[in-house]
């Protein structure tokens, strides 16, 4: 019988509360990928009260904003990640 055993190492950043790993990675991957934390956060079927807190802790963490948000109006809402978090998303990648 043949094993297929492989390692995988998870990283997790804290500051005085754990704030970014792969849960808040994936999330912001999704951000970017739909255009909104909503949609993000249902992709992961997490709530959105949920994944806005994530993100408000990591940026409070950090000390730098995550999102870039608009809200509603004529072409509806939405988020984009900012260069700042796109940049760190690589180092931590």
């Amino acid at each position: 019988m043949e094993n297929n055993f492989r390692p995988v190492l998870t990283i997790r950043i804290f500051g005085e509360d754990k704030c970014f790993g792969p849960g808040i990675y994936e999330l912001l991957e999704n951000v970017r990928q739909y255009g909104s934390l909503r949609s993000a956060a249902t992709s992961m079927n997490m709530a959105y009260s949920k994944a806005w807190k994530m993100v408000k802790l990591c940026e409070e963490n950090l000390g730098f904003k995550l999102l870039i948000s608009t809200t509603g109006g004529k072409n509806g809402g939405g988020a984009q990640v900012t260069d700042e978090a796109l940049q760190f998303m690589q180092a931590y990648d």
